[in-house]
């Protein structure tokens, strides 16, 4: 892997400030920062003081709208499953042309099927 830290966006974990701590966080958080390390995408965990249920992963690159990758629905889910989810969306956006900036990592998202 030869692609500089951020160079190819972030992954953002969008949370409840009520879920802080929480064992769902704590799966999508760790799913999220796996992939965010093996991908070099750095990974930013987003709280808000409303309270709602979901908590939600996102793909943001400079100053595009954030991409929807992953929603939990209020559901407990293993972090190996949240990665795997996680990862598959990550290599079908490599391939849109409005997100260029992960072609250079789908080989290293291939690597990990």
């Amino acid at each position: 892997m030869n692609m500089m830290k951020g160079k190819n966006g972030k992954l953002l974990v969008y949370a409840s400030n009520l879920e802080l701590g929480g064992q769902r966080l704590q799966s999508i958080s760790t799913a999220a920062q796996k992939l965010g390390k093996l991908l070099r995408l750095p990974t930013q965990i987003v709280t808000f003081r409303e309270e709602f249920n979901p908590i939600y992963v996102y793909y943001k690159n400079g100053d595009d709208s954030p991409i929807p990758l992953y929603c939990d629905k209020g559901r407990r889910t293993n972090a190996e499953t949240i990665f795997m989810a996680l990862r598959n969306l990550i290599f079908v956006l490599s391939f849109h042309p409005s997100h260029l900036a992960l072609k250079p990592i789908r080989r290293e998202v291939m690597q990990f099927s």
